[in-house]
């Protein structure tokens, strides 16, 4: 939203109109305050209503629900005893502590690389690596869904962004062929599984091409890790490629229940990152007691793969039972399941409706989406119970008949 104003705050002003209306018509759902743990169920704050009630959580993305594990919190109570509230420092600085270097080990180990470096946001790993590498006379080849902080970090590092086709093949291949004669360094980035449409990069093939035309291949694992692959170590794992990406990047926050992110590569391209990559640079050191819990969750998800088996369990029968009611879910193969519309108001009253009848979902919108797709997203969880699975299939079954989407 702009305004054709000198006064700088204009935009604020027009901006908080429009959203008093949306909360006026009960419309405005972001930002909805939680009370309890993030699990399948959760109390919150309801805005239209100013009471407490409990509801199904379906907007969260703690996969495995590691955030309340009893070792993964533990382990985090056990290093801040050892090491204090913060960190001090940035770390090249006085910042880097022996946790730090453990969890750094453990996630290069996770992802079948030399060295890992650990940032204090996904956001900022993504951003900070790709502003590292690239330079203007370079060019990052995206996919056409990536993550808004893989396509910040090619303009802020300067070098020529391109889109191919979403999971095309075909069009990447044109896109390299093409930047093969105009190009220095060539980067394809990739998600591992895609936030918006929960399907999976076709990453053999974009490897293949990559290594054709003499590209390096940056994987996002956001949503990955801890979720797919055999021993949820991610997309690489799931296809079999462990070892083969250059760059394995993602969030701490999802599948392994914490906050921050990380790159995982080899041992000179990590070196590199953390004295090049400003976000890296220029912020304090990961909180400790984020480390030790993180480090716990991955002893986790490696010797405990039932939880990540009651989720599969979960997703199979959420996508089955959805697609026998008739919502389109696109291309969806993880738990990220879009329920596409594609009609705003529609979107508005559908979101509107689920919450009042306890459902906690997500409305997505452009430019999140193309407008055409815009959605409602469920984000499922092994903590879900088929109790909660069933109920809310019925809600959306109700609300999908009463607005002609089934």
């Amino acid at each position: 939203m702009d305004a054709d104003n000198e006064d700088l705050f204009e935009k604020t002003r027009l901006f908080r109109g429009f959203m008093d209306r949306l909360r006026k018509d009960e419309y405005h759902h972001w930002r909805r305050t939680i009370c309890s743990p993030s699990e399948g169920r959760v109390e919150m704050i309801d805005p239209f209503t100013g009471q407490k009630r409990n509801m199904i959580m379906m907007a969260s993305n703690n996969y495995l629900g590691l955030t309340t594990h009893p070792k993964v919190v533990q382990a985090g109570l056990d290093a801040v005893k050892e090491y204090g509230a913060g960190a001090g420092s940035v770390p090249l600085l006085g910042g880097t502590l022996e946790i730090h270097r453990q969890l750094e080990r453990r996630l290069a180990k996770f992802k079948s690389c030399e060295d890992a470096v650990v940032f204090t946001s996904g956001y900022g790993s993504n951003v900070g690596c790709i502003s590292a590498l690239l330079r203007p006379k370079d060019v990052a080849i995206n996919d056409r869904l990536n993550h808004a902080s893989l396509l910040d970090g090619c303009r802020l590092s300067g070098s020529k962004l391109v889109a191919f086709k979403h999971n095309d093949m075909e069009s990447l291949e044109h896109i390299l062929q093409r930047c093969a004669r105009y190009y220095r360094g060539k980067l394809v980035i990739v998600d591992g599984v895609f936030s918006m449409d929960g399907d999976i990069a076709p990453l053999p093939e974009i490897i293949r091409l990559a290594r054709q035309y003499g590209a390096r291949v940056m994987i996002d694992e956001a949503h990955a890790s801890g979720v797919i692959g055999a021993n949820g170590r991610g997309t690489p794992e799931h296809y079999g490629i462990e070892g083969q990406v250059d760059l394995v990047a993602g969030t701490l926050s999802k599948g392994l229940g914490g906050v921050g992110g990380f790159v995982a590569t080899s041992a000179e391209v990590a070196e590199y990152i953390r004295f090049y990559g400003r976000s890296y640079m220029f912020s304090t050191a990961m909180a400790p007691q984020v480390c030790g819990s993180l480090i716990a969750a991955i002893d986790v998800i490696e010797n405990e793969p039932e939880l990540r088996e009651k989720l599969w369990r979960n997703i199979r029968y959420m996508h089955e039972q959805m697609k026998k009611l008739g919502f389109d879910l696109g291309n969806a193969q993880t738990a990220i399941v879009p329920i596409i519309i594609g009609d705003n108001e529609k979107i508005f009253n559908m979101a509107r409706d689920i919450h009042r009848a306890g459902i906690f979902l997500n409305s997505v919108f452009y430019p999140a989406v193309p407008k055409r797709l815009s959605r409602l997203r469920l984000s499922l969880m092994a903590s879900h119970t088929q109790e909660d699975l069933d109920e809310t299939l019925n809600v959306l079954a109700d609300v999908g008949k009463k607005y002609g989407i089934i």
